[in-house]
């Protein structure tokens, strides 16, 4: 049975339902010897809730013997007034920062202690949440400095796995113009060029996190050059190419739907296994 906890604060000074998080815990004899599974919902900027991927994260909890946290994250207004001071970019990823920062220095809960292995870390990015730990992970404090991990916490990850990403902001609205005022627009301002916001081009922090990228060819809200350019560019970075990794084939479902069928989660679960020394 999968033992869970809800709705604790990862910003101490806070208490904005969206400054929480979730953590599911594997019914095994230490949970603190083994990995912690991070992850970090999509919904372009704007939308979604920890709570809409209970079902998920229990599901891989099961499956891989190791605790799942889901946070919440600050959100874009869909709708904002003109004169509104409208929170957008960095802002989302920073809060990812904060909740990654605070997991690995966290004791856990009350009389349980600690719930899992903070020097073993795996973060899962779906849809624009592969964008901010991308953000993150790869070097973008020429353009956003307040998204600059800790020596610990890039030591504690393990693997960064990303599916159906957002990663050139430009080309996905050559693809998809209808995005910009959708929500580009209001997670990035109104600019005439994202290109200080891509991915694409930003240089490593670490070597030490395995890359692992996801695109279902059934996917018709991202389209698969986005993970094909991020690929290119990861492994023009890093040299083993045991440590960069794509799955093009194995997910058939839609952008949203591979989240509530058991396909992604088998196919997630099974990379983290498979990591060398790992489970």
């Amino acid at each position: 049975m999968v033992k869970h906890f809800l709705n604790i604060p990862y910003v101490q000074s806070s208490e904005l339902p969206t400054h929480q998080f979730d953590i599911y815990v594997p019914n095994v004899d230490n949970p603190a010897a083994r990995p912690l599974i991070c992850f970090i919902h999509g919904g372009a900027w704007r939308a979604e809730d920890k709570a809409h991927h209970a079902e998920f994260a229990r599901k891989l909890c099961t499956l891989t013997s190791c605790a799942v946290a889901v946070p919440n994250y600050r959100l874009t207004p869909n709708n904002p007034a003109e004169d509104e001071d409208v929170f957008r970019h960095p802002g989302h990823a920073e809060d990812a920062l904060s909740f990654l920062s605070f997991a690995i220095a966290w004791d856990g809960t009350p009389g349980l202690g600690r719930l899992y292995d903070s020097a073993q870390i795996f973060v899962i990015g779906h849809s624009c949440s592969a964008h901010m730990l991308a953000s993150i992970f790869l070097d973008s404090s020429a353009a956003t400095p307040s998204l600059s991990p800790s020596p610990s916490l890039l030591a504690s990850v393990q693997a960064i796995i990303l599916s159906e990403g957002i990663y050139d902001l430009d080309m996905l609205l050559v693809r998809f113009p209808a995005y910009r005022e959708w929500f580009i627009l209001n997670a990035f301002g109104n600019l005439d060029a994202y290109e200080p916001f891509s991915v694409t081009h930003l240089p490593l922090r670490s070597s030490t996190p395995r890359w692992h990228l996801i695109h279902s060819r059934m996917d018709s809200l991202v389209d698969i050059p986005q993970t094909e350019a991020m690929f290119a560019h990861l492994t023009s970075l890093v040299h083993d190419p045991s440590k960069v990794t794509k799955d093009l084939d194995s997910i058939t479902e839609e952008h949203n739907d591979m989240l509530k069928g058991d396909n992604y989660i088998r196919v997630v679960g099974n990379y983290i296994k498979g990591c060398t020394g790992v489970i």
